[in-house]
């Protein structure tokens, strides 16, 4: 039986937002063929496509169409190609389709920079600017979702864009991609085209190239192809999850060549640089959220960009279902926060406190005054005072027994520092927000 076109138009949305890192842009063109004995077999243009398929999308299609049609469905892939030419050879993957998808929005633009990111982002500007000459190779490693592969992305629209008079080739692949050439080649006697196909390029970009400590084959053919675009003054831009030095089984020889340039860290944005990467994204998607809730998105995920991303996503879809605009309210039931607890002990007030200034409970019940104690300390006691019913004597209590002026003159202090200082007013939001409560008026 045929698929209707409202059916597969409902499986390829579902791939495209719940598998985006999966997604490319030929999926556009792949075309439903059949449904069989409750197998959908879907037609690809070529060979290489039904390889990506086959080893990293048959699930996402398989979990969409059983989405779309309602009942258990497998997927096979097919390749619409003419018959082939007896005296014709095959042509080979790297001289097919190499190359990963760039994604329009992932330039130097719609990039957000914080003191966790200056570094790597300021050479990736560099590099884009002079391929060759400046920062090569570089290396930008750190954790997962944190934008490195928005940053290499970047630098392969920049030089595009900038050179494209001069016809600079350059070449964006995952190192799975370049082990997967290379193996291919050594089965196919094609050893000679693979390396003039990866040697004569101006740019090569990889991404998450750890994954090179994998194969010694791989890693021998890698150094060669590493060392003739360096002497050549080819550029080479590289990403990992960690450092050089920390690859598994990576021989000192690339470890030495890969730390011969700048090695650059993406480490996890502060809550600043959170905040602005949540309104960056919604501005992309065109959605309007006022400060407060970019402020709870950011408070409430602080793992990398690609959650940040997916808690906008929840609540852009709970607003558009229910036809509301984005509020603090929306957004807190959408997330699962509780938009206002019941009853706020201070038992809750210093466990906020202590995660959000990393210091111990037992100091800020303690009788310590050093700097880094004493603030904390009196944010509690202003907390205390404005989210509880408790007397000031039973405030002081709490805190090694002070007397009621104690608590006093915390509550004056804190009030006045938050007019006059944007990071003591910034904290108090952020505490309420995570006691669930209003900031304090």
């Amino acid at each position: 039986m045929s698929l209707s076109s409202s059916a597969w138009s409902d499986i390829a949305r579902h791939v495209a937002i719940h598998y985006p890192d999966l997604h490319r842009e030929w999926f556009s063109r792949l075309k439903p063929q059949r449904l069989t004995n409750g197998v959908l077999a879907i037609q690809a243009e070529n060979v290489p496509q039904i390889r990506y398929l086959d080893e990293h999308c048959r699930r996402a299609f398989s979990e969409a169409a059983q989405a779309a049609i309602g009942r258990l469905i497998s997927v096979r892939f097919e390749a619409d190609a003419p018959a082939e030419d007896p005296d014709q050879p095959e042509r080979l993957s790297f001289e097919c389709e190499p190359q990963l998808t760039l994604k329009d929005d992932y330039t130097f633009d719609h990039f957000v920079t914080g003191p966790c990111n200056r570094l790597a982002h300021a050479a990736s500007v560099a590099v884009s600017d002079s391929p060759g000459t400046t920062y090569n190779p570089l290396f930008i490693h750190g954790d997962v979702g944190l934008g490195k592969s928005h940053l290499l992305q970047a630098i392969c629209h920049q030089i595009r864009g900038q050179n494209a008079r001069a016809q600079l080739e350059l070449l964006y692949i995952s190192c799975e991609t370049f082990t997967n050439h290379f193996l291919e080649a050594v089965q196919r006697g094609a050893l000679q085209q693979f390396r003039y196909r990866y040697r004569h390029i101006d740019v090569l970009v990889i991404d998450d190239i750890q994954f090179l400590g994998e194969g010694e084959r791989s890693q021998e053919e890698f150094f060669h192809t590493f060392n003739t675009l360096y002497q050549s003054q080819r550029q080479i831009v590289l990403s990992a999850d960690c450092c050089p030095h920390d690859i598994p089984a990576l021989e000192e020889r690339l470890i030495s060549r890969f730390s011969s340039g700048l090695v650059a860290l993406v480490d996890k944005p502060c809550l600043e640089t959170r905040i602005a990467i949540v309104q960056m994204k919604a501005r992309l998607r065109g959605v309007d959220i006022p400060h407060d809730v970019a402020q709870l998105i950011a408070s409430r995920v602080d793992s990398n960009v690609r959650e940040l991303e997916g808690a906008l996503q929840k609540i852009d879809l709970l607003s558009q279902t229910r036809g509301e605009s984005i509020d603090v309210r929306l957004a807190s039931e959408a997330l699962g926060v509780p938009i206002r607890r019941q009853k706020i002990g201070i038992p809750e007030i210093l466990n906020a406190v202590a995660r959000h200034y990393n210091i111990r409970l037992s100091d800020l019940q303690g009788k310590r005054r050093t700097k880094s104690i004493v603030l904390p300390r009196q944010v509690c006691m202003f907390l205390a005072r404005e989210l509880t019913d408790l007397s000031l004597e039973e405030i002081g209590g709490y805190f090694g027994g002070r007397d009621h002026t104690t608590v006093i003159h915390a509550c004056r202090l804190i009030r006045s520092r938050r007019q006059e200082e944007p990071g003591v007013a910034l904290a108090l939001e952020q505490l309420a927000s995570m006691l669930g409560a209003d900031a304090p008026a």
